[in-house]
């Protein structure tokens, strides 16, 4: 099943023109998961088709303003639009309050339940076929990223199971019961099938290159890691807590993911060729993402 990525916003700190504030949508299974919700989300939602009704959960990567603002606008037009299914909201450990203050100055319109949770690292978010998991960033504040894991499935190999007299509703069966006769054969589930890995998508903002986001990212199919600066700004990225294209490209060649996609871009540029060639001279498959940027996986 495709993952499709929608890049909703994809400035740092303050917008621009051509840039939004930080937030991605991952639309999975007829589900929408949102990583961040800046100001201005709910607007990118409609100008890219994406339906605020299928948001199951959201995905908050700390508490600085430009990565929660959009909170307050979206639930309350969850409410307008008379939502019923409970909203998760996933926030860093100790930043639960903030949230709920955040978002409770409207509660008289909101009737559907909104569950603020802490996470850590090894919180897990368990959906329709997927999973998401946090782990610790390196920033000035307590931030969480975020691991979106499909659950890896079993295919059979229609070959192997004509050869073996598997047919129809043997194939339910046998995958209920791990083992079953074939004419005077017992056949054995492993016999007829293989495990399809699931794909694996890793956003990381706000943070300073990192071990664990290393490792969240190994194999995966899309790192989507901020960018704030160029090389020129390394120290300036050093002594903020963010990364440059570079060192978030040394964080995907590390992983050995197969695409990076950079975000959280600071205001200062207008353009990113350069960022993006930076990038690229340490992680070929490296891109630099603008809003409404589609991903399919």
């Amino acid at each position: 099943m495709e993952i499709k990525i929608t890049m909703l916003g994809t400035s740092g700190s303050s917008p621009t023109k051509e840039r939004s504030m930080p937030s991605v949508a991952l639309s999975y299974n007829g589900d929408v998961l949102l990583m961040d919700c800046g100001e201005g989300t709910q607007m990118q939602m409609l100008r890219y088709g994406i339906n605020s009704s299928k948001v199951k959960a959201i995905f908050i990567s700390h508490a600085h303003g430009d990565h929660v603002i959009g909170l307050a606008g979206l639930v309350r037009t969850m409410a307008m639009n008379r939502r019923q299914a409970q909203l998760d909201i996933f926030v860093p450990a100790g930043s639960e309050k903030a949230i709920n203050t955040l978002i409770s100055f409207d509660r008289a319109l909101i009737t559907y339940k909104i569950a603020v949770r802490g996470a850590r690292p090894g919180t897990s978010y368990k959906g329709r076929g997927f999973s998401v998991s946090a782990f610790a960033l390196n920033h000035s504040v307590p931030s969480c990223g975020y691991a979106f894991r499909e659950d890896d499935r079993l295919r059979f190999d229609e070959d192997k199971c004509r050869k073996l007299g598997i047919r129809g509703e043997m194939h339910s069966l046998i995958q209920e019961l791990g083992r079953l006769r074939a004419g005077k054969r017992v056949i054995r589930l492993s016999q007829v099938t293989s495990r399809e890995v699931g794909k694996i998508v890793v956003y990381a903002s706000d943070t300073r290159p990192a071990s664990s986001t290393v490792a969240a990212a190994k194999g995966a199919d899309v790192l989507i890691h901020e960018s704030s600066y160029s090389l020129s700004e390394a120290k300036l990225a050093k002594e903020r807590k963010h990364s440059t294209s570079a060192e978030a490209a040394a964080v995907a060649k590390k992983a050995g993911a197969k695409m990076l996609v950079l975000t959280h871009i600071s205001a200062r540029y207008s353009n990113t060729d350069a960022m993006e060639t930076e990038a690229k001279a340490v992680f070929r498959n490296s891109r630099a993402a603008r809003d409404g940027d589609v991903i399919i996986v």
